[in-house]
């Protein structure tokens, strides 16, 4: 179970830093971000989970808040397995899960 919660942390942190990557590199880059291959690779990197929150946002919110959307899923989503596996640890005990 704590392979599980540890997984799950990681890829969510993982999508965390390509989304948040690809925002500071579309302020650095400005206009031009789409001719950018490291943009490409990002945007190619957190597409999932920007169709995942694109699917369970309501068609009020505009398409370039979409990964905003997904950063704030995602973080939520961070918190929660941060807070299940905390919990898991504490219920075997905390010399178990090092």
């Amino acid at each position: 179970m704590l392979l599980l919660f540890s997984a799950t942390k990681l890829v969510i942190e993982i999508a965390l830093l390509v989304l948040v990557g690809q925002w500071v590199l579309g302020v650095l880059v400005g206009a031009k971000r789409e001719h950018n291959l490291v943009w490409q690779a990002l945007q190619v990197a957190g597409s999932p989970f920007v169709r995942v929150a694109r699917r369970l946002s309501p068609r009020v919110v505009l398409d370039r808040h979409v990964p905003l959307v997904a950063c704030l899923l995602l973080g939520f989503g961070w918190l929660a397995v941060t807070l299940a596996k905390i919990s898991h640890c504490l219920k075997i005990g905390v010399e178990l899960c090092r």
